[in-house]
């Protein structure tokens, strides 16, 4: 059976042509594709018959048989992923470890997004129809809270609250050393570290821009210390960078050494994989992303999202206890 979509005209889009609006709707169907669909005759607009030159109007009702395959879906794949809020619009995820969120060249699959759009083909109407909006990044080794908006214009409001700064970000870490004042801010500018694809907060630092992290100590175990951290400007490595700086590197950090320090880069013929791990308590950094608060893009409720922390965090944490007991 040929599915169906169909959706209302929103204010925003109203006077753009009928391939246009569906393009914005149908994110894995490129605008030249729907164009000759609605040559077809596969369109209407209330229920009439809609001619490639229509433009829509706020509060119709645009539907479209969708008899062509979709053109740029993710390539579906099925991995268990623990779904900690889902609706109509959006559905958050709990990152595992050693999981890239977005397709590139070192790995153009095997992503979350891939991941993402196998469950949205297997929960929505049909294989495509959805296409997972990533409006936000974790690095591969950091786990915890990602949230994915699946239509349009979940997507673009989403996005504006990240673009400026407007959600909470909660993080949990272990880091080398014992840290001494229950709380701070740690405001330190952060840029390219020169020759390298890696942030600095040194002087020689490139394009730096303002970044400040707050954190308070939740734990402090024989030589580590746990804190809670929450950034308050999203730059790229920030807390890892921010707490290198200042002297505690993350536990397993495979790039921040303490003072500014990088580690020496891995030589171009071994890949990643074949490293030993740099801590034997944790096979990656101890980061993450617990908490996630934001205003639904839709319902406009504000919503904090939890999740709970990784089994090799949880025994990271259990063996310092018990070393320092």
């Amino acid at each position: 059976m040929i599915p169906t979509y169909s959706a209302t005209v929103e204010p925003y889009l109203h006077g753009v042509r009928i391939d246009s609006f569906l393009a914005k709707h149908l994110r894995s169907y490129t605008t030249w594709r729907l164009h000759r669909m609605v040559r077809a005759g596969m369109a209407t607009v209330d229920g009439e018959p809609a001619p490639p030159v229509t433009r829509v109007r706020r509060g119709q009702t645009i539907a479209i048989r969708l008899n062509e395959p979709p053109d740029d879906p993710f390539p579906p794949e099925p991995r268990a992923v623990e779904v900690l809020f889902e609706d109509e619009w959006l559905v958050a995820v709990n990152k595992p470890p050693g999981l890239i969120i977005h397709p590139c060249g070192e790995a153009p699959t095997g992503t979350l997004a891939n991941v993402i759009q196998h469950h949205l083909d297997t929960s929505g109407p049909a294989r495509g129809m959805l296409k997972p909006g990533l409006v936000h990044r974790l690095d591969r080794d950091t786990t915890g809270v990602v949230v994915v908006a699946k239509e349009h214009n979940a997507h673009r409001l989403l996005s504006v609250q990240f673009q400026k700064e407007r959600t909470q970000k909660t993080y949990m870490a272990i880091v080398e050393g014992t840290v001494e004042n229950d709380s701070g801010l740690i405001d330190l500018p952060i840029g390219r570290a020169p020759g390298t694809a890696l942030m600095s907060c040194r002087a020689d630092a490139q394009e730096a821009r303002a970044s400040r992290t707050a954190y308070e100590v939740i734990e402090r175990l024989n030589g580590y210390t746990l804190v809670r951290a929450k950034p308050r400007t999203g730059r790229l490595h920030q807390i890892r960078i921010h707490f290198a700086t200042i002297g505690h590197p993350l536990l397993g950090d495979e790039y921040y050494l303490a003072q500014g320090r990088l580690r020496p880069p891995r030589p171009k013929d071994v890949r990643r994989e074949d490293l030993p791990p740099v801590s034997d308590l944790i096979p990656r950094h101890a980061l993450h992303a617990a908490e996630l608060s934001f205003q639904h893009p839709i319902s406009e409720d504000w919503m904090t999202i939890t999740a709970p922390l990784p089994a090799d965090f949880s025994m990271a944490l259990e063996r310092l206890r018990v070393s320092a007991s």
